[in-house]
């Protein structure tokens, strides 16, 4: 099996064109893991598709599947056309939450960075979860995906290995959710580190990127109709959401290496 990685600030995949096995799920775990693996994030496979350019399906460390991924599809797009599968700059790529639109910029014939217009985000009023006796506070957000956004004053003491876990398993999310910690730099700025749901702390994560946005202009601590800078372990995210809540993420993606698996 042939695959490519490849990563958006860090937050790394590896990349397969073709139809998705039977034993995704063991596949999937034995490839992500970083010592005895390949080492990502996941996997996302590339398929076709009856209604959009392309397909794409993506499965976490942990062999789960996932509904979309923004640093993910941004690889996508950079994969079919660096590839040659398309010569299109403006794609349609369908996924478990949609058909999501992506258009590349190009540099030296090659992908850069990719704008995706993510659909709509829903951000919910706060909710209070118990844990252990104290209550957190936090910001529940749709992005086709779940996450809860939470709002803190140091970054850098956020505790995401002790209660990234404990929320993403919390009963009151029984399907599990991304948990993003955040923290406001300045105007439309946005400091953020991120749990993510079957795959634990990434160095990126484009639909927390997008939540935290949508939370924060909630909260009235950024605007709508303006770039909020999110800058996450890998690097910057611009996200762009509308007065309707539609919601454009900018960023850059990246090839690491092509490898082969033996069997």
């Amino acid at each position: 099996m042939h695959f490519t990685k490849m990563h958006g600030l860090g937050n790394d995949y590896l990349f397969v064109y073709g139809p998705v096995p039977d034993d995704i799920a063991q596949l999937s775990r034995k490839l992500s893991e970083r010592h005895f693996g390949a080492g990502s994030d996941g996997m996302i496979y590339i398929t076709p598709s009856d209604i959009a350019d392309f397909g794409m399906r993506i499965f976490n460390a942990d062999g789960s599947e996932a509904k979309m991924c923004g640093n993910g599809i941004r690889c996508v797009g950079k994969y079919v056309y660096d590839k040659g599968y398309t010569d299109k700059t403006h794609l349609k790529i369908e996924t478990l939450s949609g058909i999501k639109y992506l258009d590349l910029q190009l540099g030296g014939g090659r992908v850069r960075s990719v704008a995706v217009q993510m659909g709509t985000a829903r951000a919910e009023t706060d909710r209070t979860v118990a844990l252990d006796g104290s209550e957190i506070t936090l910001t529940p957000v749709s992005v086709g995906n779940p996450h809860a956004v939470l709002f803190v004053e140091d970054i850098q003491a956020a505790p995401l290995y002790e209660l990234g876990p404990r929320i993403e398993h919390h009963e009151a999310f029984p399907e599990g959710v991304n948990v993003e910690f955040v923290q406001v730099m300045g105007e439309n700025e946005l400091r953020m580190r991120v749990w993510e749901r079957g795959s634990g702390v990434t160095m990126a994560c484009g639909t927390g990127a997008c939540a935290s946005a949508m939370a924060a202009i909630q909260k009235q601590l950024c605007v709508y109709d303006k770039p909020v800078y999110v800058h996450l372990d890998g690097g910057t995210l611009q996200i762009q959401i509308a007065a309707d809540n539609n919601v454009t993420m900018s960023g850059p993606a990246e090839t690491v290496y092509e490898g082969e698996m033996a069997e």
